[in-house]
């Protein structure tokens, strides 16, 4: 099949995701005014990124199992193949303290994946039902962690809905 008619709806809602709502009452999954993952990122500190609460990850492991998951996306989109395969997905999950530099790293890294990622989205291509569906699922995971993330730090939240200017 070909995703040319579910290029455009995809990138749009990753990116709403990403880089927050584009305009006023234009919002799908954010509340209209918020900004997304990557500048609510950039509003932690690598201390609170490194603080984990009731035992679960850190913001500072979802961001680099994020950015993991993306570059395996990317290589999928890149070159094809399974690079899925012979995932290490525990590695991201070891991500605890991190300092100033590692936590821009992270970041930085996220930011680039993300980019890479929304650019194959927004690209047509003919794909299987597997490869379409591990598509629309790379939308629903990030959210999935965009939401944990704000669990974990009250400065990551996005505006409650009616809160916007």
């Amino acid at each position: 099949m070909h995703t040319r008619e579910a290029s455009r709806p995809l990138a749009r809602l990753f990116s709403e995701l990403v880089d927050g709502a584009s305009s006023q009452g234009a919002a799908f999954i954010l509340n209209s005014g918020d900004v997304g993952l990557l500048r609510s990122l950039d509003r932690i500190p690598a201390a609170d990124a490194s603080r984990a609460v009731n035992g679960g990850a850190t913001i500072a492991a979802h961001a680099q199992h994020l950015r993991y998951g993306l570059s395996l996306m990317n290589q999928w989109a890149a070159k094809g193949g399974n690079p899925f395969a012979d995932a290490k997905w525990d590695e991201a999950w070891k991500t605890s303290t991190v300092d100033d530099g590692a936590w821009t790293e992270i970041r930085g890294g996220l930011r680039g994946e993300a980019q890479r990622w929304l650019n194959a989205l927004s690209a047509p291509r003919d794909v299987s039902d597997v490869e379409l569906t591990g598509m629309i699922a790379s939308v629903a995971h990030l959210a999935y962690h965009l939401g944990a993330i704000r669990q974990i730090s009250k400065d990551a939240r996005g505006p409650r809905e009616g809160t916007f200017a």
